[in-house]
């Protein structure tokens, strides 16, 4: 976890949004102006497919963190 500033953003590949309600979810522009190339990239996409199999009870290597309801 780390302080930055809004040009980080302004120049980043990639941003997303991590959090219980956001889960994964791609940032694609920020103040107007397109991140990247302006579509989720290789390691969001990369991030929120093993979350939502972690999630979802498919990575047994994560079995333990969740609780079944």
């Amino acid at each position: 976890e780390v302080s930055f500033t809004r040009d980080a953003l302004y120049i980043a590949a990639e941003v997303f949004f991590t959090g219980t309600a956001a889960e994964v979810t791609p940032v694609i522009e920020v103040d107007n102006r397109q991140v990247g190339h302006g579509a989720p990239g290789e390691i969001t996409r990369s991030v929120q497919e093993l979350y939502f199999r972690v999630v979802r009870g498919q990575e047994p290597k994560y079995a333990d963190w969740l609780t079944y309801i």
